[in-house]
């Protein structure tokens, strides 16, 4: 019997290739509206990061997420996900 696959992602902060599961996805509409993702199946293009406040701040530091979503990413985004990294611990 086959093992089921886990699907990987690359974490923009970190590098790694991580989990599906494991990390926060961000997601950027066809109209050009940038969420957070919590179930992972928002339509649009996605960009990944570890559930790590430093892998966040990597990522915004080297503004990653917004060449990964090819837009500009507002600050409440960054915010949020802060507040949920810092949560998490």
């Amino acid at each position: 019997m086959q093992e089921k696959r886990v699907p990987l992602r690359k974490c923009l902060g970190c590098g790694e290739m991580i989990g599906k599961k494991g990390a926060v996805r961000i997601v950027r509409s066809k109209e050009g509206e940038v969420t957070i993702d919590p179930t992972g199946k928002k339509s649009g293009r996605g960009a990944y990061i570890c559930r790590d406040a430093g892998c966040l701040a990597l990522a915004r530091k080297g503004r990653r997420l917004e060449r990964a979503l090819k837009c500009e990413v507002p600050a409440e985004i960054y915010e949020t996900l802060e507040k949920e990294l810092n949560a998490d611990k």
